[in-house]
Parts: structure tokens; C-alpha cells; sequence
């Protein structure tokens, strides 16, 4: 399942993330994985979180971010929820189109599906702006 937390930036969508991330770890067997744009968050994560500094992989576009989020899940199959914040930063789709946005989400539910794992993604975008058909997978709108 693919969740979204939306809102502009500055509107607390980390906040929320963090608070989500820090209450599920508590209540799932399974691994969870934080993926941000810098460590700035690590002292606020459990630390039973893997947190993921995507600035450190070169990732360069939507696809090298799919690729990295695959190596990510081949090589935990104990992963059960990946939270990603920045997600139109770290997955390159800043100033990108509709399109590839979608393309992105509907990969990640494909991947959501076939190896049970699910992502909790921040998206610096109100929600009158979000595509018709994300509006069904925003849990918070700020």
C-alpha cells in the first residue's frame, strides 16, 4: 500500500512522518526504513529505524530512485514499511510532470504488492494539486 501525507512545505509533513514512523515501530514485527534527503532527522527517529541518506547514492533520476528502493527490499526480507520524506526530492520528480509522478507511485504499489511492504511517502503538494487519482491514498492532508 502507498500512503500519502501532503502538504506545502513548512506545513509539518516531516513531523507527522516521524511521529507515524516512531509509533509503528512499536507495533510491527517486521523492519522499517526511513529515506531522507540528509541525516538531520536521525536523532529523532527510533533508533530501531534504518534511516537512509539518499543524498549519499548519487541518484540521479525516477528510475536509478526505483532501482534504489529495490536494492533496498532484495536485501531485507524482513522489510515492512519504507517511509519516505522530501519524496518529490529524493526520487528526482522536482518540477517533473504528472505523468512521471504517477509512473513512480504506480511502481511502488506494484512493488508494495509483490513483496509486502508498505510506503508512507511526504509530499510537498497541496492536495488540490495532487492528481485525481492519489486523492484515495492520502492518509494526512496539511
Amino acid at each position: 500500500m502507498v500512503q500519502l501525507i501532503v502538504g506545502n512545505k513548512g506545513k509539518g509533513k516531516t513531523k507527522q512522518l516521524l511521529d507515524k514512523v516512531n509509533n509503528e515501530i512499536k507495533e510491527i514485527s517486521g523492519n522499517i526504513v526511513y529515506l531522507d534527503k540528509s541525516t538531520k532527522h536521525m536523532y529523532e527517529l527510533n533508533n530501531k529505524v534504518r534511516l537512509i541518506d539518499v543524498s549519499q547514492f548519487m541518484v540521479e533520476n525516477s528510475g536509478e530512485f526505483l532501482g534504489f528502493v529495490c536494492g533496498i527490499i532484495s536485501q531485507d526480507h524482513d522489510l515492512q514499511q519504507m517511509y519516505f520524506d522530501s519524496f518529490l526530492r529524493i526520487a528526482c520528480l522536482e518540477g517533473k510532470s504528472e505523468d512521471e509522478l504517477l509512473a513512480v507511485i504506480d511502481k511502488l504499489e506494484k512493488l508494495s504488492g509483490k513483496f509486502e511492504t508498505d510506503f508512507i511517502l511526504s509530499v510537498s503538494m497541496d492536495e488540490s494539486e495532487l492528481p485525481a487519482r492519489l486523492k484515495d491514498k492520502v492518509l494526512v492532508s496539511l
